[in-house]
């Protein structure tokens, strides 16, 4: 009885220092946990629908700078013609006609295209930062979901292999009638619950793993640590991440493109001019040599009062509303920053209460299986307490890797990257 009293006792102990010191599925290693959600957001990011497309869509976005920076708004063209008297008189009447034409800037308007191509240049770099942002946060959470799902199963194991020491015990005592066939069954039970528990932790992790590797492609690593919050500071009201948050980017960059529409859609009030050089090669009949002329054509369209209300009203709509979202996202990222430094603060206050709760478990836990082995507690009370124990156990880990989320989450509100 004193050998299995030990041997529980020791099992226990290395439960509360595997816990307090480093819990499965994860260690204190921050430059771990860095490198680690680096590797996988790389991976992650490699594999994303969206990030595949981006590369083409910034090579549409450079084509139309270079559009903009051209002498032209568009490409030339070159006309050809010819008219004879073969089909009447035949006389030998023929013209020969050529005519080079290219459309030209309105006054304005390139310049307005310039900078339109450059703002939106910039916001393609600000929606890759931006997408690059939510997969970190998607990551994140499966990050730390797998974490706490490797933490339930390694509580469940140690409690099944516990529960079938403490059954195997009762077993041997209920043989030489020291304990009663209700003390058996509860202990078998125990068993029982303990390995239905698993099972479930096993299903969870199951789901968890499956999870990650959608994102990354590749299995979770061993070692799961936590990172480095960062720490949230205002001047002046305005968070000191805001001027770098790459939503905050995205926004600004979508409103300046938009308001960059604006202009061009005013410098546009007409169809572009169009410029063109003539040559004619004609004679009136055979008996006569063929002469050249050459001239100017200028082509200048009217501008429409309705058409012109229609684009810009169009693109004054689009600006507003990018104004719009610009402030509403600036009011978002503020208040997510706000509520993840107070989720983080309360996660390390619950850490330290469950440190608490898990000595006092287990100084209780000790007492009574003393009091068990002696004969001075029944069953039910040890499964009970050693319930409470396992509680107690279970919750430390899971504030473990709440605080571990909790810091991510900051990471994530403050548009840090990992």
């Amino acid at each position: 009885m004193d050998m299995i009293l030990r041997r529980w006792q020791r099992q226990l102990l290395i439960c509360a220092v595997s816990l307090i010191f480093s819990l499965p599925g994860y260690a204190a290693d921050v430059q771990s946990a860095r490198s680690g959600l680096a590797q996988a957001l790389e991976q992650a990011w490699r594999l994303h629908p969206q990030a595949a497309a981006l590369a083409a869509r910034e090579a549409e976005v450079r084509a139309a700078q270079d559009i903009a920076a051209g002498l032209t708004p568009e490409p030339g063209s070159v006309s050809f013609g010819s008219i004879g008297d073969r089909l009447n008189r035949n006389q030998g009447k023929q013209e020969y006609e050529i005519e080079l034409a290219t459309p030209l800037w309105l006054p304005g308007q390139r310049a307005a295209r310039e900078a339109e191509a450059s703002s939106r240049i910039d916001e393609a770099s600000g929606r890759r930062s931006a997408l690059r942002l939510e997969l970190a946060g998607e990551l994140r959470d499966a990050w730390w979901a797998l974490a706490a799902a490797r933490n339930a199963k390694a509580l469940a194991v140690r409690r099944l292999d516990t529960a079938r020491a403490l059954e195997a015990d009762v077993r041997r005592r209920y043989t030489v009638g020291e304990l009663s066939r209700i003390d058996a069954n509860l202990a078998q039970s125990e068993v029982h619950a303990a390995g239905a528990e698993l099972i479930e932790s096993e299903a969870t992790l199951l789901q968890a793993e499956q999870a990650l590797r959608t994102l990354t492609g590749a299995v979770a690593p061993e070692e799961m640590a936590e990172e480095a919050p960062t720490t949230l500071r205002t001047s002046g009201g305005t968070s000191a991440a805001s001027e770098t948050h790459p939503l905050l980017m995205a926004a600004a960059a979508a409103a300046r493109s938009a308001r960059a529409r604006v202009t061009v859609a005013d410098e546009s009030r007409r169809a572009a001019p169009e410029l063109a050089l003539r040559v004619v090669r004609e004679r009136d009949d055979d008996s006569v040599s063929y002469g050249n002329t050459v001239g100017i054509r200028l082509k200048i369209p009217f501008s429409s009062g309705a058409q012109v209300r229609r684009e810009t009203s169009a693109a004054q709509a689009e600006a507003d509303q990018a104004d719009a979202e610009m402030l509403r996202t600036q009011t978002r990222v503020r208040l997510e920053a706000e509520r993840a430094q107070r989720a983080l603060a309360a996660a390390e206050h619950q850490l330290f209460m469950a440190q608490e709760r898990l000595s006092l478990s287990a100084e209780n836990l000790h007492l009574n299986e003393k009091a068990f082995s002696l004969g001075e507690s029944d069953l039910a009370t040890l499964l009970r307490i050693r319930a409470a124990a396992f509680d107690a156990e279970s919750f430390l880990g899971r504030q473990r890797v709440a605080r571990a989320a909790a810091i991510s989450r900051l990471n994530q509100a403050m548009g840090v990257l990992p």
